[in-house]
């Protein structure tokens, strides 16, 4: 067994290496650019050494720095995480050449498997089930609009090196081949160094659902049951769950046997995955092999007991499987959150800044379900433009889906990050979907569910009573507390109303309080004419200044994220964040008097959605434009985002040009 390892990553996929290298006794060493020097990955190895520059492509991305720290720390094997090198083969050539251990599959199935290309030319040798598409080289845009209207739309086109949902669009139509075909390629060569793409046909209404296999270098492969990553955005999971809702014993077998023929095809000899896309008929086809560890490598984990990153390390120090097909089960269900520092009100664009506040929920067992938070990250970090914008994995594991969704929920609930903008709300608020909680999926779930995009849920029905309660005790306790302050006037004692009246914006709750710390709270939520209607009651040890509200409500545990705001709190729970204010009925009507300041008009403004780089500028001043005219692009941790013009309109100026950095909001031209 290695003495010590190098990690050739960052971010969670690295402290989550370390720490199974921990267990086994292993020392660790750490690279780290310069926007990593804080980094939580580095101060968790044994050694770290420096590698360059921010940008990937001169650090994580350069092979000889990645070899040099390993020989100037002594590390006999290099695990390379997920993206950046992990597939590429190249790399694992260096290494061997270099005497390096590479925690990794052989260079054939790096170089069969690695490549979208080849890997869909060896499937269709292998007698795999594959996708309709075009696997040669494309020239340009025009051969590409050609072979899409050979195959029929719509198409997928896609980076051969690619991975993550860099470099992947869907085109519905002839004019979005070839803009698609240019964003690809473009973000294929800065992602991947690869600008090659190839085009295939999009299957409709299809659940992306891949295999974990499993080999050894003595000829033995077995999987590990399949992973439903179907809640996709842009082509990037946000969802994960293991097993699939969706498949029978009889397709899991089929689909399992096929992804260990394809694998022992090419002698495959560590941790990889065989993604499948599924039809609604249960019809599959591969997609891709991905020779690396999986972001969601954990759902499998948590069902089976197996850690993966263990045995990557053991197969590449040479010893045979221990498991045999029999010896993997399904216990259980588990569901995986990635936690994304983008803003979901925003079209889920990137945020970046500091961690202010990072507060995960405990992990641990608590009854037989459980929390695990892989993170790479911690409070006062920072969340760089440079990289993946993932903040942490989220997952969780219990006896049954409906059990793994709710405590998913509740965990979601509980995790606290302020600083940057996030996608915790939005989680939340698929948690709490009837599609998905019936296991209704499909990879266009997102865009069919949110079609104009996320938007601020309205509090209402019994997320609106919840939020309306905890507000309504945070205040009576705040009550409470300032008539205990010391050395106050004696006099007669304060007597509060017991009415309140919770606004939650447009939505009004009248209640009735009683009780409160140290005993229970019991809010009495009346109707219309004062008459009760429902009766909560409230027990928690929350005291002013935590930032998650837990307790009881009623016999239900519950977390409600506070943020306190002017005469008020901000909430969020289930997917929902609203501002309640606290009133008297007499404060109530008065509230309802004030004016409300208008927001500024910025219709005739393109602003920058996000901090990032132009890298183009497609009209001039004086130009009239269209309604879904590209007015240019903007670059932000390794994705291409393209603005549109919102309307027809006249540019009256330009005030950004190719290569600004832009901070959000930045104005990037003005409309006559």
């Amino acid at each position: 067994m290695f003495k010590k390892i190098l990690i050739a990553n960052r971010g969670e996929i690295a402290c989550r290496v370390i720490k199974t290298a921990r267990k086994m006794g292993i020392k660790t060493v750490a690279v780290y650019s310069e926007a990593d020097v804080d980094a939580l990955h580095r101060h968790m190895a044994d050694e770290a050494v420096a590698i360059g520059p921010a940008p990937a492509a001169q650090s994580y991305l350069v092979i000889e720095k990645i070899i040099a720290a390993a020989r100037e720390t002594g590390a006999e094997a290099i695990h390379p995480g997920y993206g950046f090198l992990s597939e590429n083969a190249a790399f694992a050539e260096a290494l061997l050449a270099a005497g390096i251990t590479f925690i990794g599959p052989n260079l054939l199935a790096i170089s069969a498997m690695g490549d979208k290309i080849e890997s869909k030319k060896f499937a269709n040798q292998a007698k795999v089930s594959t996708v309709p598409g075009y696997l040669g080289v494309i020239s340009g845009d025009i051969e590409a609009v050609k072979i899409a209207n050979e195959i029929g739309y719509p198409v997928m086109i896609k980076a051969s090196a690619g991975g993550g949902g860099k470099g992947m669009r869907i085109a519905w139509k002839a004019s979005e081949v070839a803009e698609g075909f240019a964003t690809s390629t473009a973000e294929a060569k800065s992602s991947f160094g690869d600008d090659r793409v190839f085009i295939e046909k999009f299957v409709e209404n299809p659940r992306h659902i891949e295999i974990q296999v499993l080999g050894d270098k003595h000829g033995n492969v077995i999987h590990l049951n399949e992973r439903e990553c179907s809640i996709q955005r842009r082509n990037q999971k946000v969802v994960e769950e293991a097993p699939s809702p969706f498949l029978d014993a009889a397709t899991r077998e089929a689909m399992g046997a096929q992804a260990v023929a394809l694998a022992k095809a090419v002698n495959y000899d560590t941790a990889g995955t065989v993604e499948f896309i599924v039809d609604p008929a249960k019809n599959f086809y591969f997609l891709e092999m991905n020779t690396r560890l999986q972001v969601e490598h954990p759902v499998t984990e948590m069902i089976t007991g197996i850690d993966l990153v263990e045995q990557m390390i053991r197969v590449a120090a040479g010893e045979k499987l221990a498991l045999k097909q029999s010896d993997v089960k399904i216990n259980g269900w588990s569901i995986e959150s990635r936690v994304y520092a983008e803003d979901p009100f925003r079209n889920f664009l990137p945020s970046i800044g500091r961690l202010t506040r990072y507060r995960p929920p405990a992990e641990g067992t608590v009854g037989g379900a459980t929390i695990r938070n892989d993170t790479g990250t911690y409070e006062g970090g920072e969340i760089s433009i440079y990289y993946d914008p993932m903040i942490a994995k989220l997952i969780t594991h219990a006896p049954t889906r409906a059990a793994a969704i709710a405590h998913m929920a509740t965990a979601l609930d509980d995790f606290y990050v302020d600083g940057i903008q996030h996608n915790i709300t939005f989680l939340a608020a698929i948690m709490q979907h009837p599609r998905w909680r019936s296991g209704d999926l499909s990879t266009g779930f997102i865009a069919e569910e949110y079609p104009d995009g996320f938007k601020a849920l309205v509090p209402e029905g019994r997320v609106r009573d919840v939020i309306a309660a905890v507000a309504a005790a945070i205040d009576h306790l705040h009550n409470g507390r300032r008539r205990e302050i010391s050395h106050q006037m004696s006099g007669l004692p304060v007597r509060f109303t017991a009415e309140r009246v919770v606004n939650l914006g447009a939505n009004s709750v009248p209640l009735r309080v009683s009780g409160g710390f140290p005993d229970a709270t019991v809010i009495e939520l009346l109707d219309d004419e004062g008459a009760p209607r429902q009766t909560l009651t409230l027990t928690s040890g929350w005291w002013p200044g935590q930032l998650v509200w837990r307790g009881l409500l009623n016999s239900e545990a519950i977390a409600v994220q506070v943020r306190p705001v002017p005469n008020g709190y901000d909430l969020a729970y289930a997917g929902v964040r609203a501002k309640a204010h606290v009133y008297t009925q007499r404060e109530a009507e008065l509230s309802a008097l004030m004016p409300v300041k208008a927001a500024a008009d910025t219709s005739k403004k393109l602003l920058c959605p996000m901090p990032g780089l132009i890298i183009s500028i497609a009209v001039v001043e004086g130009q009239e434009v269209k309604a879904g005219e590209s007015l240019c692009v903007v670059e932000a941790m390794k994705m291409q985002n393209v603005l549109k013009a919102e309307r027809d309109a006249t540019v009256k100026t330009v005030k950004a040009k190719p290569g600004d950095s832009l901070a959000v909001d930045a104005v990037i031209m003005e409309f006559a």
